[in-house]
């Protein structure tokens, strides 16, 4: 009787085997490492969807600053700049000068002095005749020809009243004024009106 032969695998067959068990342990940890990235994907996703929206959420309900509206009525109660504060009117031609008038500064503000006129608010703005030229609302109707051409003292574009009783109505010596002095400069001793009526007829306010 011949004895039973055992036959060995060859070395094919168990680096075949081997390499299979190989491979299946790769593509189960392979699974397993893509399942975890697209766990972790979609958490660090949903964080970030989730952060977006509470920002968003907190922009659009935290309360907003209104913003000033700067018009105002100055002691002479012409049209004035307010300052941050709510309180502090002053005139326009105390803008852009160089000087901290309102508590904050808010009169001597970069952008809004960076481009005059433009910047202002139109309240406080007078274009002249000459549309090269404007000045303060604040020095219109004031006797002075600042303007140059007297349009901010004649004409219907200035609408400022008669002479009234701070002013002396003549036709002005001096190119500094149009058709009114200051009644200040009244017998003061030097000619202001071509017929000197400021010397002899006018009395001083």
């Amino acid at each position: 009787m011949k004895p039973n032969r055992t036959h060995p695998q060859s070395e094919n067959a168990t680096y075949e085997e081997t390499e299979s068990q190989e491979e299946d342990c790769c593509d189960e940890c392979c699974r397993s490492c893509t399942r975890r990235a697209v766990c972790v994907s979609g958490i660090i996703l949903s964080c970030l969807i989730f952060s977006a929206v509470t920002v968003l959420l907190v922009l659009d309900f935290a309360p907003k600053q209104l913003p000033i509206i700067r018009d105002c009525r100055t002691p002479k109660n012409g049209s004035g700049f307010l300052c941050d504060d709510r309180v502090t009117c002053i005139p326009p031609s105390d803008l852009c000068n160089g000087a901290l008038n309102c508590p904050s500064g808010a009169d001597e503000d970069q952008h809004m002095c960076s481009d005059l006129p433009n910047n202002l608010p139109n309240n406080l703005v007078f274009r002249c005749g000459n549309p090269r030229f404007w000045i303060f609302t604040d020095q219109k109707c004031n006797f002075i020809n600042n303007c140059g051409d007297c349009s901010d003292e004649i004409g219907i574009y200035s609408s400022c009243p008669s002479c009234g009783a701070e002013g002396w109505a003549c036709t002005p010596v001096d190119f500094q004024y149009c058709d009114c002095i200051p009644r200040s400069l009244c017998q003061d001793g030097r000619q202001h009106c071509f017929d000197w009526s400021d010397e002899y007829m006018c009395i001083k306010g």
